[in-house]
């Protein structure tokens, strides 16, 4: 705690720049967004993070508050929630740096809190949309909300169903390659892509005895098919895929809210989510083209899967005066995962290892936070979090395991003025297993084919030190910079699982690493650039990291860890033409994923998006978008070996260099009431 205190020290006793920025709806008025999500896109210095998809509650949390308290909600994620909010709604929004007395930072650094309009009455909007894919395909969407107030008491509802593509498909040339880079065989492939998804929502808010009770409820369906068809030109031959999954969700949860005199309160979430999914894959290929990439000539796959989620959270405040404030409580969970796999290839059945595996978790985790406002432009974070836990699995692998983790924070925010934000942060992370890894999963199958499960995982921990600097330029300009060092333990990659029935590759902890990033973001207003009542926003992520591969025993990166990430918007309100345009850039990313018998690499290549948006009444818009602009492309390539990868003979290289088109999206919306 030194660095605290010398901290404190360095600071004036003059008052200082509060830690909490208020953008009112006005602030937002010249890019003419839409809905709420488009206003926190829009603010100064903040980074939207839409949450994890862990199990539990609070390790799931975004950076996004709504009226000051998360939504009791998971299926029903915050960029869903903010999507729904129309822009007319918001009366402002509140960027939370560095943390406050009063105010739940859920383990963030900063937050965004949206704050609504009171105003009663009943609210329809309907909106409806068409897509028009690079191939011909049609897709659309519709979406129904309602919402009123009686009295003190709110009702939200929403019924939403619609049709997209998947850009990672396209069609393009495939080639392998022996060592010594001679054609072995060449091919034309054809993939595409198509997710549904059906939704429907419902949520009430109302006074009970003294607090602030609220319900909500999902159901949701996603279905996705997906074929892949290759044809071979030399020597000729012929692959053929077809997937198919069938996914859905249904969640309830509760919030409720109770004051405790005038300094303390009580808040209570309680949740329920039940899951399912049902994933085939049917392969064929003839005896020539097999013979050249290793694969069976026919091969089927069948993962059935449920699930299920149940989790109760109390956490208890207390505000000891304007500058110090308390909060404690405990989290209980419930998980569990049934997974049914069966694999044939050529007609004949095959054993994989974990291929049929029950897995429950029960949880608890206890947690205590002190916010203490040291000095005016000084905030001190310091908490525990102590999580206890029991795996089990019974079916092809019986094994039960504990695990007691304590994870301490200390997080100090300085503010030496209001231009200048100072942020330090020190805390023990402690990853979740994913269930999915311990059963035996598949992607395409003749990328690669099926990839045994391991339930013996132990979660990946790790110590995190991050450094950010905040300037604010310009009245509304921000640029920020984050470093960050991990020190990582039983880090989860891939492994091999060498079985009678055969060789697979898993996932499985591979010991200790380190991973280091840089990440810069900008937001800058363009009217002293000469563009009027433009916004362009951007960030960047630079990562390295560093761990010893368990088959060759030399250091690598983590397999799947992008080395960089870069994404560059700009948005500009013509009030003249009541019109909204502008661009979306994603920069390419690459990675790497070194299994026991190959080494795979995809790269997705730069995306370019237009937009332009015609609101004639404050009620009404109209939006045209010109997705993939540039026709990206996504190129995949597996360097594969004849048995370990450490000690085998390299067998050959496999490039597919896929480009999807352009894809044209037009959206209708009115609001009524």
């Amino acid at each position: 705690m030194s660095l605290v205190f010398i901290m404190a020290a360095a600071v004036a006793a003059a008052p200082a720049p509060s830690a909490v920025t208020s953008y009112p709806a006005a602030f937002f008025a010249a890019s003419s967004p839409t809905n709420a999500l488009e206003m926190v896109q829009r603010l100064p210095g903040f980074t939207f993070d839409s949450g994890a998809a862990v199990r539990g509650f609070g390790g799931a949390a975004g950076n996004v508050l709504i009226d000051g308290v998360r939504p009791a909600a998971k299926d029903d994620t915050i960029d869903q929630v903010l999507f729904r909010i129309p822009a007319t709604s918001v009366d402002r929004i509140e960027v939370i740096r560095g943390g406050a007395p009063g105010i739940d930072m859920q383990g963030k650094t900063i937050l965004a809190n949206v704050i609504r309009k009171t105003d009663g009455g009943t609210k329809l909007l309907v909106a409806g949309a068409i897509d028009h894919a690079w191939d011909g395909r049609i897709g659309g969407a519709a979406r129904f909300e309602v919402s009123t107030r009686i009295g003190a008491t709110s009702v939200e509802g929403a019924l939403s169903a619609g049709r997209g593509f998947d850009d990672g498909s396209g069609s393009g040339p495939r080639t392998l390659t022996d060592g010594d880079g001679a054609v072995i065989a060449r091919a034309f492939e054809i993939s595409a892509g198509t997710g549904e998804n059906y939704k429907a929502t419902l949520a009430t808010e109302t006074p009970v005895a003294g607090g602030k009770l609220r319900l909500n409820a999902s159901l949701s369906s996603n279905p996705y098919d997906y074929t892949q068809d290759d044809a071979f030109i030399s020597p000729p031959g012929h692959e053929f895929e077809r997937d198919h999954q069938g996914q859905g969700t249904a969640e309830t949860g509760l919030r409720y809210e109770h004051p405790i005199g005038a300094k303390a309160s009580v808040e209570t979430y309680l949740l329920q989510q039940l899951g399912w999914s049902n994933f085939t894959a049917d392969f064929t290929s003839d005896p020539v083209t097999a013979a050249i990439t290793g694969n069976p000539t026919t091969e089927f796959f069948s993962l059935k899967k449920t699930s299920g989620e149940s989790i109760g959270r109390v956490t208890y405040k207390y505000q000891a005066g304007p500058k110090l404030g308390f909060q404690a409580g405990g989290e209980g969970d419930f998980n569990w995962l049934q997974d049914h796999t069966l694999l044939t290839e050529d007609g004949a059945p095959t054993a994989v290892p974990a291929a049929n595996v029950r897995v429950t978790e029960t949880r608890g985790e206890a947690f205590a936070t002190a916010t203490w406002q040291a000095r005016g432009s000084l905030i001190v974070e310091v908490g525990v979090r102590v999580e206890a836990s029991r795996i089990g699995s019974t079916g092809d692998v019986v094994d039960q395991r504990g695990f007691v983790y304590p994870k301490p924070r200390v997080a100090v925010t300085w503010s030496p003025d209001d231009a200048d934000q100072f942020r330090l942060r020190v805390e023990r992370e402690v990853g979740q297993l994913n269930f999915d890894d311990f059963a035996a999963s598949t992607a395409s199958v003749s990328d690669g084919g099926v990839h045994a499960g391991n339930p013996n995982l132990d979660p990946q921990t790790d110590w995190v030190a991050e450094a950010a600097y905040d300037r604010r330029f310009w009245g509304s300009a921000d640029a920020t910079v984050t470093v960050r060092h991990y020190a990582l333990q039983n880090v989860i990659d891939r492994v091999p699982i060498l079985d009678p029935a055969g060789d697979y590759d898993a996932p499985g902890n591979i010991g200790a690493g380190t991973k280091d990033e840089v990440a810069f973001s900008l937001t800058l207003p363009t009217d002293r650039l000469g563009i009027k009542n433009g916004l362009l926003t951007g960030q960047a992520t630079r990562r390295w990291s560093r761990v010893i591969d368990p088959l060759t025993g030399l250091p690598r990166p983590i397999s799947a860890l992008h080395a960089l990430d870069g994404e560059l918007h700009f948005a500009q309100g013509l009030a003249r033409w009541k019109t909204t345009w502008g661009f979306d850039i994603f920069d390419q990313w690459r990675e790497t994923r070194y299994l026991f018998d190959e080494i795979d690499t995809d790269k997705l290549k730069i995306f370019v998006g237009l937009f332009a948006e015609y609101k004639p009444k404050v009620d009404l818009s109209f939006r045209f978008e010109l997705n993939d602009a540039t026709g990206h492309g996504f190129e995949h390539s597996r360097d594969v070996y004849n048995g370990l990868r450490n000690v085998g003979d390299f067998a050959y290289t496999d490039r597919r260099d896929l480009h999807t088109g352009r894809e044209l999206h037009f959206r209708v919306l009115k609001t009524f009431g």
